[in-house]
């Protein structure tokens, strides 16, 4: 008998067997509706792999009665889809057929295209697969004739009936009963990251390598933690999850919330991605303290340039320093909005000359130094002396707003008594 990997073995056949997707799949979910009405739509699933998108296409397949094929994008070219499209109408697909085309994005926009006349006639109903934001990656005219509907993550606790179902089937195929120590069943439920095949394959591994003892397969908690270590990772520097992270690192710590920007810093750091998480900690420093808490910019740069020297995983302790600084410090962004109105205003060209009283010292035409009438601080009481710096057409702009925070209100009542 042919080997079977477990995570096929495992693969649900009906929608009340499929893990998590509640959201769409349970009893008044869309999509479950959509399927079990039988006029199934063009389709793009959403999601992480391992959580049930070619699950459902396949389920698709049966209630629609089309015969179902298969392409993944990283491979397939044009002439796949025309040997496809060249069964539709004969015996072999008198309906029209089912496309499940897995990773769309890496299909370039010829290759999409050359899908559009056949769904909008409805001889290819293209079920389409990805882990990217389709928004980003799918072609508009694709995705205005599909229906896009996101797989969630699965949690721990939806994917432990799966292991366990796992187990059963393989204690059937071995013919031997199968025991687990305490918290293995848990800690591949959770270490598998939501990814069932991930959590499948980690169960045949480990049955593959269990030790009879007194007529059971022993499975040790250490053998299951070693088989799982860091599954649950769902990384990739190029795709959703990089910008994701990074964003959510840099959002708790403007949050103020310690805890959230600890748990991003170390999902980057486990992936040994130690730069974006400093690019995002740098730019905090200044964007979203700034000049509420000043010193906060030399103090993480020096947690920076300790953790560059450290290298990880020694990195991790002067990068959480910086991220709980971040996170309890004051707040202010008066910096970060003031030069943004400044470009704005330069950007749609307002600008004017250059008073000549802050002109560099310089040479007419005429061989003459002119006067420029410069009036200098330091000449002046407090050192300060009212005059124009800006030019002629934004004199009275105002870009830099003070915060309410004790700093900047310090800033703002010494100026105030000097200026008045």
């Amino acid at each position: 008998m042919a080997y079977r990997p477990l995570a096929d073995e495992i693969r649900p056949q009906t929608l009340d067997e499929v893990v998590g997707q509640q959201h769409i799949l349970g009893k008044d979910g869309l999509l479950r509706r959509i399927i079990e009405g039988g006029d199934v739509p063009n389709l793009i699933f959403y999601g992480p792999s391992g959580t049930g998108k070619t699950t459902v296409a396949n389920i698709i397949a049966q209630k629609t009665h089309r015969p179902l094929h298969r392409l993944n994008a990283t491979t397939a070219s044009i002439s796949d889809i025309k040997a496809i499209i060249e069964q539709i109408g004969t015996l072999m697909a008198p309906e029209g057929v089912l496309l499940y085309l897995d990773e769309i994005q890496y299909f370039n926009k010829k290759q999409q295209q050359s899908l559009l006349e056949f769904m909008e006639n409805g001889k290819i109903t293209l079920i389409a697969s990805t882990t990217e934001n389709p928004f980003f990656y799918v072609f508009g005219a694709v995705l205005s004739r599909a229906s896009v509907f996101e797989f969630k993550q699965i949690t721990p606790q939806e994917t432990l009936p799966a292991v366990r179902r796992g187990l059963s089937i393989l204690e059937n195929r071995l013919g031997t009963p199968i025991h687990c120590e305490e918290g293995v069943q848990e800690h591949i439920a959770s270490a598998c990251g939501g990814d069932i095949r991930k959590a499948m394959n980690a169960l045949e591994l480990l049955a593959g390598a269990a030790r009879v003892r007194e007529g059971f397969l022993e499975i040790p908690l250490a053998d299951a933690q070693t088989a799982a270590q860091k599954s649950a990772m769902r990384y990739d520097r190029e795709g959703d999850a990089h910008f994701d992270i990074a964003s959510a690192l840099m959002k708790s710590m403007r949050g103020s919330d310690p805890d959230a920007a600890l748990h991003y810093l170390a999902r980057l750091l486990e992936a040994g991605d130690m730069i974006t998480a400093i690019r995002r900690i740098l730019c905090s420093a200044s964007e979203d303290i700034g000049l509420a808490y000043p010193q906060a910019v030399p103090i993480v740069k020096a947690c920076v340039d300790s953790a560059l020297q450290l290298g990880l995983p020694e990195a991790r302790l002067p990068l959480a320093e910086a991220v709980i600084l971040l996170a309890t410090a004051p707040k202010s962004n008066t910096a970060c909005m003031a030069i943004d109105r400044a470009l704005s205003d330069v950007r749609a060209g307002k600008t004017g000359d250059i008073p000549r009283h802050l002109q560099n010292v310089h040479a007419d035409s005429a061989g003459q130094e002119r006067e420029q009438g410069y009036l200098y601080p330091h000449n002046f009481p407090r050192r300060w002396v009212q005059q124009q710096y800006l030019p002629d057409g934004l004199k009275n702009k105002v870009y830099y707003q003070y915060g309410d925070n004790k700093t900047e209100q310090a800033a703002k009542k010494y100026w105030d008594e000097i200026k008045k």
